[in-house]
């Protein structure tokens, strides 16, 4: 379905990336790996490989221009194009907004909104050589509804969405697809952190009021292997992974 693809999945140590990576390897595509520190002994890229596809993975700072800049340039060469882009990498550093420092406001915009933005950049620029690509982000239902000591976190999700629909309308003529997944509370490495009192206030506003274990790699593959056909696609593609109740 995917054969002969190269997709860049970032942030693909653990959770979420990990899963999309492995996922599209199953299905065919040749993963560039990338984290901010990321190697050939690491399990994605172990399990890339057991599944016969090529795993070349890339350590990069994604709120780094340089680092990008650095990151495309070794994909041009070793790869010599790019077909998908998944911008997984996020991070929390949660605090009421009335106590958020700086740092914590900054780091997290750093990342998830400006590594974001730079990675479609650096995708934008090879992929409309070749007039076709697809690029998903990722939102969040934060993004959306808000949640209490996630000031930075809530916006920097509700401003990818904006991004998605810019680079949608912006990239759509020159054969690339820009879409976006916004996923629930899914249980991974970096919502583990969350303390319980707050995990519960965000699970209570879920339907199903459970956490989801599972997020829906589906939703990204379908995405990634969509028709060029324009009228198939939607400036913003909703896919809120959700809880449901068991049977």
């Amino acid at each position: 379905m995917l054969r002969e693809k190269w997709a860049l999945v970032t942030g693909c140590r653990r959770g979420i990336g990990q899963s999309v990576a492995i996922t599209l390897a199953e299905y065919g595509a040749d993963l560039i790996l990338n984290d901010l520190t990321i190697s050939d002994e690491d399990e994605v890229a172990v399990a890339v490989r057991g599944l016969g596809r090529k795993a070349l993975c890339l350590s990069a700072d994604i709120a780094s221009p340089e680092s990008v800049d650095a990151m495309f340039a070794q994909i041009k060469e070793k790869a010599g194009r790019l077909d998908i882009l998944v911008n997984n990498a996020g991070i929390t550093m949660d605090a009421m907004a009335h106590k958020m420092t700086f740092e914590q406001w900054n780091k997290v915009l750093g990342v998830n909104l400006t590594g974001t933005f730079l990675c479609c950049q650096g995708a934008a620029k090879m992929m409309t050589e070749n007039k076709s690509g697809k690029i998903i982000n990722t939102s969040s239902v934060a993004g959306f509804i808000g949640n209490i000591g996630q000031a930075n976190y809530s916006a920097t999700k509700a401003a990818v969405a904006g991004l998605t629909k810019t680079l949608a309308k912006e990239l759509a003529g020159k054969g690339v697809y820009v879409n976006a997944v916004a996923p629930g509370f899914v249980e991974t490495p970096m919502t583990e952190k969350i303390p319980d009192e707050l995990k519960q206030q965000m699970i209570a506003k879920i339907p199903g009021y459970r956490q989801c274990r599972h997020f829906s790699r589906v939703s990204v593959v379908g995405l990634c292997n969509r028709s060029d056909n324009p009228d198939q696609w939607r400036n913003f593609h909703g896919v809120t992974s959700r809880s449901k109740r068991d049977g």
